[in-house]
């Protein structure tokens, strides 16, 4: 029988329990707090004011301001609908030691788990080319 908190989305099969599951609370956490930034505000049925939106900012300058803005967007959601994270830091970082590509969002999230006393990091990458 399988054992886990959730499925791990998206959902995939695995042979141990038939669907990858999360089964660990940081995995849960992690999930959860991926969803609430790749979720854009109105995507979410019966409250339209969950979510980051990241990708609306995919085509905004890649400057200090705009990171800013972003973090604020992102500590904003968690405090509200993930109060049990708190996020400490967030990082916007190249491939390489190249220039970033102006089609590219990369971003590294470090935060604290409270229940768990624990610090995870969740790296998201998104790029609006096709």
């Amino acid at each position: 029988m399988a054992r886990g908190f959730s499925p791990k989305l998206p959902v995939s099969t695995d042979k141990e329990d038939g669907y990858a599951l999360n089964k660990t609370y940081a995995e849960v956490a992690s999930q959860n707090l991926k969803h609430l930034i790749l979720t854009s505000p109105g995507e979410r049925m019966m409250d339209t004011n969950f979510g980051v939106g990241i990708r609306n900012y995919l085509f905004e300058p890649n400057t200090a301001p705009v990171h800013s803005e972003i973090l604020l967007r992102i500590r904003e959601q968690a405090t509200r609908y993930l109060p049990y994270l708190e996020i400490q830091t967030l990082l916007f970082s190249p491939d390489s030691d190249e220039l970033m590509d102006p089609n590219l969002i990369k971003i590294e999230i470090k935060y604290f788990i409270k229940p768990l006393q624990i610090v995870d990091v969740l790296n998201i990458m998104l790029n609006n080319t096709i």
